[in-house]
């Protein structure tokens, strides 16, 4: 016998279930029958395609079982892989995902944020110590001698000894507390299953006793589960809440799906879908090593479910099954990820989901909740997918200057554009408030010309490569030539006045800008900076930087200057070439303010100001 400490994160872990997170105590006995039945698929699994394992007897069942006189121990057993000591330490004794840590230390501040993504972990069987005083595993893994025995109070500590089984698979058994002794009911257990598990694939058989025919007591074995994959089932023959219940398992979720996509096909390929959009973002979802969320089925046998080709990247946060007829049970995942079945179930699989999120738009509230959690990971898409690049571009959603709570699609931005509107222009480099308020919309909004609002980080990247929507170019308007779409003969007058102050301010400036120019943009600002048209703006800058790009060449500026602001008329009439330095600067520093930008020489920066205020008081 060996004693063990458990990960400093299953304690955690623990603690936040059994205080905090389940408030519904009967999930427990999903989660272990759920991981009975995934026992069963790798070992049927290694049946149907190991040499080695094709003579073992392979009786797959879940038998669960009670102390029907002082409700103390409730036992669930299946004939799966089973596991060997190591086995146990790894699984039952750690948690191998990464980001556990920090995603448990957030939950410890709020707990109830994480009920739902506590499952995601793959740890439901550490519910059980809600129900339990002491939990023990007995198992034997399929081709070993000796088995194993788990035993734990979930204090903190495990001991692992050995111990005896007849055959493989693993028997979990719980020590009931008070709380918990309500499970040790036959009603109680079959209503349970039925409400969770019908689906699993393989028979739950339930022993109890009942009152015999001559009295007396006489033991009962039942099935209580349909044992069909619901995913096969026709779609008549369900009911909505088949698919919540099977997506919580499947899942291990404890809300409901926000939708969810079934599909048969027959024909040249066969194969079935069931894929389901949860209602929130998986804790991983922008983890490089996130856990994927399909599993792949071949005539029923459960394949893999670490695949994360089966669908691209940028649709990892849906769940669901792929169940193909025409797959070869032994294929490797090298095989796989080149096969022409697959890919050809893939972008069917894609275009399918796609086409549901469209029809989901129509629900406007239902899309917006979608959206807020998925959008950014759907845009994605737009930079990955050029197959359904077009259907992913009217999915996705933007606010704008029209509105300043609704979300819009692109689409909807085209039937709202003017007549002699020359593009469709967006705005993009910070958070949402300081865009609105950006000097860069001013003869936009003055206009009325809409402006969309892209206060996502990625969106710089997105909107830069979608070029053109339904014949309209997508045009940034901290862009320096973009403004040539607004600009007017008065315009070209007033540049025309100005452009001696232009040039002194352009002078005093130096290295500092790339070019000074009259703005034909600005309403009521004096001053506003763009890029020219291939560099970086100041957020791109950031990015690069915080992505480990140190050694970036200095990109410079477009400084641009209202010929009708008062500033600037006044400027115009200085001599002082002291004065021009100082307002010149004042100028482009605080427009890079604006706009997010950092200054070179802040304590410069103040002392102008001050001499400015000084000369104004």
């Amino acid at each position: 016998m060996s004693k063990h400490q458990f990960q400093a994160e299953v304690n955690q872990l623990l603690t936040l279930i059994i205080h905090s997170l389940y408030s519904n105590t009967e999930i427990f006995l999903r989660e272990l029958v759920s991981n009975a039945s995934d026992a069963l698929d790798k070992l049927k699994y290694l049946t149907l395609t190991q040499e080695e394992y094709r003579g073992v007897p392979f009786v797959p069942r879940i038998d669960i079982s009670f102390d029907t006189k002082d409700r103390k121990t409730l036992t669930i057993s299946d004939t799966g892989i089973g596991m060997n000591a190591r086995d146990l330490e790894e699984n039952l004794g750690t948690i191998a995902r990464s980001g556990t840590k920090e995603f448990l230390q957030a939950m410890a501040a709020d707990a109830k944020k994480g009920a739902g993504l506590i499952g995601q972990f793959g740890v439901g069987f550490y519910s059980s110590f809600m129900v339990a005083d002491s939990v023990e595993v007995i198992t034997r893994k399929i081709g070993d001698e000796e088995a194993w025995k788990w035993t734990s109070d979930g204090k903190g500590e495990y001991e692992i000894a050995e111990g005896h089984r007849d055959s493989a698979g693993t028997t979990v058994i719980l020590q009931l507390n008070e709380a918990g002794r309500e499970y040790a009911d036959r009603w109680r257990i079959e209503g349970i299953i039925r409400k969770y598990s019908n689906h699993i694939a393989f028979p739950i058989h339930l022993h109890y006793q009942e009152e015999g025919p001559h009295g007396g007591k006489v033991d009962k074995d039942s099935q209580v589960n349909s044992a069909l994959a619901l995913w096969r089932r026709p779609k008549s023959d369900l009911k909505e809440e088949d698919y919540r219940e099977f997506y919580k398992t499947l899942s291990h979720d404890t809300d409901d799906p926000l939708h969810w996509i079934h599909q048969s096909v027959e024909g040249a390929l066969a194969y079935t879908t069931l894929f389901y959009i949860p209602s929130r973002a998986p804790f991983d979802l922008y983890r490089y090593d996130y856990q994927p969320g399909v599993k792949l089925y071949v005539k029923r046998v459960f394949i893999t479910e670490s695949e994360k080709d089966l669908l691209p990247v940028y649709l990892r946060f849906v769940r669901g099954i792929i169940d193909s007829e025409d797959l070869p049970l032994n294929i490797s995942r090298e095989i796989l990820q080149k096969n022409r079945i697959m890919e050809n179930i893939r972008s069917s699989s894609v275009r399918k989901i796609l086409q549901e999120l469209a029809h989901l738009t129509k629900n406007k509230e239902l899309y917006e909740k979608f959206w807020t959690e998925f959008g950014r990971v759907l845009k994605e898409g737009v930079l990955q997918d050029f197959e359904h690049k077009d259907m992913l571009l009217e999915l996705l959603r933007y606010k704008s200057t029209a509105s300043p709570h609704a979300w819009t699609s692109l689409s909807e931005y085209r039937d709202r554009m003017q007549k002699d509107q020359k593009a469709i222009y967006y705005v993009t480099g910070g958070r949402e408030a300081g865009l609105r308020s950006s000097p860069l919309l001013e003869t936009y909004k003055a206009r009325g010309i809409e402006v969309l609002v892209m206060d996502d980080e990625i969106d710089e990247i997105v909107a830069g490569s979608i070029g053109k929507f339904m014949d309209f170019e997508l045009k940034a308007v901290n862009r320096s030539a973009t403004a040539d779409d607004l600009k007017t003969e008065e315009d070209t007058t007033k540049a025309a006045a100005i452009e001696p102050l232009v040039q002194r301010v352009k002078k005093s400036l130096g290295s500092q800008v790339k070019d000074v120019r009259a703005s034909s943009r600005l309403a009521d600002s004096p001053s506003c900076i763009v890029m020219d048209e291939h560099d970086p703006t100041v957020q791109m800058q950031q990015i690069l930087k915080m992505m480990g790009n140190k050694d970036l060449p200095e990109v410079r500026p477009i400084l641009e200057i209202n010929p009708s602001h008062p500033i600037v008329t006044k400027l115009a009439a200085v001599q002082d070439e002291s004065v021009i330095l100082d307002t010149s600067l004042l100028l482009l520093e605080q427009a890079l303010l604006v706009e997010g930008g950092e200054l070179k020489d802040p304590a410069g920066f103040v002392k102008r100001l001050n001499r400015a205020l000084e000369k104004s008081l």
